[in-house]
Parts: structure tokens; sequence; C-alpha cells
């Protein structure tokens, strides 16, 4: 009987997590949307549609997904690609960085060089690394962190709000 119970317990905090994480991706997805009402792309970024990238798995792509079959950036129609290496990269408006494929920023960012492309990314110095937002937890909640040098380097424009709504890196 005590074995039964202890697989009910874990079971039960197993949901528990599953649910917390999903809610996590959720957020991570909403915030990622609402950064598109602060941050301003070059003219040319302004045509056609808007394009998110993921790279690596995750589940944020599916929440992602949900959003993109509803809203638009602007006028903008948005597009979520999942790509699962670097040399899959393609011209986009945003691109995120998974937990799995946190190892790759160095590379992401050399391969972005001369694109407007915020790197947003879900690890620990991944702002130092060149991401130009990270998401973190801080107090159980879902925050960010950005460096408006990081976003403006790729010729993206930073909203005052923006900065005051995020951790300053």
């Amino acid at each position: 009987m005590k074995l039964y119970k202890k697989v009910l317990l874990f079971g039960l905090f197993f949901i528990l997590f599953q649910h917390l994480s999903a809610q996590n991706e959720k957020f991570k997805a909403l915030f990622m949307y609402n950064f598109t009402k602060y941050l301003e792309w070059p003219d040319d970024y302004r045509q056609g549609d808007f394009v998110i990238i993921v790279l690596g798995e995750t589940a944020l792509i599916d929440e992602l997904k949900i959003i993109a079959e509803k809203k638009k950036v602007g006028f903008q129609p948005i597009v979520v690609k999942k790509i699962a290496s670097t040399d899959q990269i393609s011209k986009c408006h945003m691109i995120y960085i998974s937990k799995s494929k946190s190892d790759n920023i160095a590379d992401v960012k050399e391969k972005l060089t001369t694109s407007s492309t915020v790197i947003i990314a879900d690890n620990p110095g991944a702002i130092s690394k060149g991401a130009g937002i990270n998401y973190v937890v801080n107090g159980g909640k879902q925050l960010f962190e950005i460096s408006k040098s990081n976003v403006e380097k790729q010729n993206i424009k930073v909203g005052a709000d923006l900065l005051s709504l995020g951790i300053q890196k």
C-alpha cells in the first residue's frame, strides 16, 4: 500500500510539473508576441511574413503556432518555423534557442551578424553570449532579461517600455 501511495504522489507531482511547464511555455510565447509591440525592425523587415524560428525541441513552438493562427504583427502574418540545426537558419525576425540548443548561441549570433533578428534564449548567461532577450524564472515568476545593446546591434530599435518591463543587462 505504501508503494501505491508513493506512485500516486509521484504521479500527482509529475502532472503538476507538466502543467506548470506548459504554463511557462504559454507565457514565453505571449511574451514573444508582446515583444513585437516594443521593437522596431528596419523597413525591409516590415513586409511579407513575420518569421519566428525555433531552434531545437520545445513545447513553445505549439504555443507560438496558436498565436500565429489568431494574431499578426502589424499587417504581417506570423509564420513559425522549427529547425534542428544552425545550418537551417534563414531570414527571420526572431529566433528562439531552446535549452537543448543553448550551446549554439555563438553560432546563431555569427550566422545572423548582418540580419535584423532578435535572438531569444532560455539559458543563464545567454545575454553575455549575445542573446538580446533571455527568459528567467525569479520567485516562481516567468520574467525576461534584455540587453538593449545586443538588440540594437541587430539594427532593431528597442522601446523604453520594453526595457522597463524586463531586467536590463
